[in-house]
């Protein structure tokens, strides 16, 4: 009695080609990978190679001794420190970047900073972010079942902090900066630091509804309480400091300096229209990033939606043009008033549409530019395609 014939195994390309299909059909929105070399891992690497490792700790020591310039000065640096960086050229080191939500992100901002000098030796480099965050596509789930205990004309920046309170992490966090920014225990430093664990901690759902809540134009209470989200009478300084002072400060910090290239990379508007360099959600991240260090903004007043540090031009002498430049980057930025007003108009969407069920999901369209969108043609070609390679291969 003959036997039945085998079926014929698919070749392993075949079957990986397979795979690859149905991943695509599954999610096919382009997405960003995760962080691969990070400065800590890049000075691990460094560590085990004699001459990189000898050139870091050498090039570290030159950071210590070289001060920062600022944009309108030129870097001095002795001829052992460009010995030092020129045999970092070829490392990893030299493209690492660092994320916002990192553990030991301070030490990793370090290394980046301390290998930059090494970037900016030859022609002048403007400073880069040295953040390289994922774009989050995850929808946000809000249960707006329990906001019927409000009064149904209550403005939206109360119906935000709602959701904060029924969420467990970002009421948490709210409560610890809330403590630690009180008037009565109110020690500047430690509320900085509980402003920043809630914005990098909370979800940018909940923190960006805090902040960036839309009120009518005539309620003052309202835009009173979006003002003070960031409690300003302890976070911010007591007097208006000069603005170059207060960049100066924020220079000589890792954190604070890193958050404000990462706001000069994004924010950074490319006409009056309000477009920007990037993405106007990473314009607000990067914005958002900056509150709880010496360049925290926060909104002017309780009747518009303009922003500024919290600092004067007054006595700035021969550099007035590159303070105004400054402090104008922030409150005549037509790329963040834009990503402001966009946002706050995202918001005002979700309470003005009429929710079947208490719990939804919010997906919000990150990415606007047609070339980073997925084609349809492409996942169609390669599904008409697949039949006629697995036909071929079973001939």
């Amino acid at each position: 009695m003959a036997r039945p014939p085998n079926p014929r195994t698919l070749p392993p390309a075949l079957l990986l080609l397979m795979l690859v299909s149905l991943r695509l059909r599954a999610d096919p929105l382009p997405t960003e990978g995760r962080l691969m070399n990070n400065c800590i891992q890049a000075r691990r690497k460094c560590q085990v190679d004699p001459i990189c490792s000898a050139a870091y700790h050498h090039l570290n020591s030159c950071t210590s001794s070289v001060s920062t310039p600022l944009p309108a000065q030129e870097l001095l640096v002795p001829e052992e420190c460009r010995e030092a960086a020129q045999h970092l050229r070829n490392s990893s080191l030299m493209s690492c970047t660092c994320h916002r939500r990192m553990k030991n992100q301070v030490a990793c901002l370090e290394v980046y900073w301390t290998v930059h000098l090494a970037r900016s030796l030859g022609d002048f480099e403007l400073d880069v972010s040295p953040y390289e965050d994922a774009v989050t596509r995850k929808p946000w789930k809000m249960d707006l079942s329990k906001l019927n205990m409000l009064k149904p004309d209550s403005d939206l920046c109360l119906k935000f902090a709602m959701l904060c309170t029924l969420n467990d992490k970002c009421d948490r966090l709210r409560k610890a900066y809330g403590e630690a920014c009180s008037g009565s225990r109110c020690q500047r430093p430690t509320c900085l630091r509980q402003l920043r664990a809630f914005f990098e901690k909370a979800s940018e759902p909940h923190s960006q509804g805090l902040l960036l809540c839309p009120c009518a134009p005539a309620d003052q209470g309202c835009g009173q309480r979006r003002r003070n989200t960031i409690a300003p009478s302890c976070a911010l300084p007591s007097g208006a400091p000069n603005c170059l002072e207060l960049r100066r400060i924020c220079i000589s910090d890792p954190l604070c300096r890193s958050r404000l290239v990462d706001f000069q990379t994004h924010c950074h508007p490319l006409d009056i229209l309000g477009t920007c360099a990037t993405e106007h959600s990473r314009c607000l991240r990067a914005y958002m990033g900056l509150i709880g260090t010496a360049m925290t903004p926060n909104f002017v007043s309780n009747v518009n939606t303009s922003v500024a540090l919290s600092c004067t031009c007054r006595g700035s002498g021969n550099l007035q043009d590159e303070c105004e430049q400054l402090e104008e980057s922030f409150s005549h930025n037509p790329c963040l008033m834009e990503a402001i007003a966009a946002k706050m108009r995202f918001h005002s969407q979700l309470f003005s549409q009429d929710w079947e069920d208490s719990t939804f999901p919010v997906m919000e369209r990150q990415n606007k530019n047609p070339a980073l969108r997925p084609q349809p043609w492409v996942s169609s070609l390669f599904f008409c395609t697949l039949p006629l390679i697995l036909f071929l291969s079973l001939w």
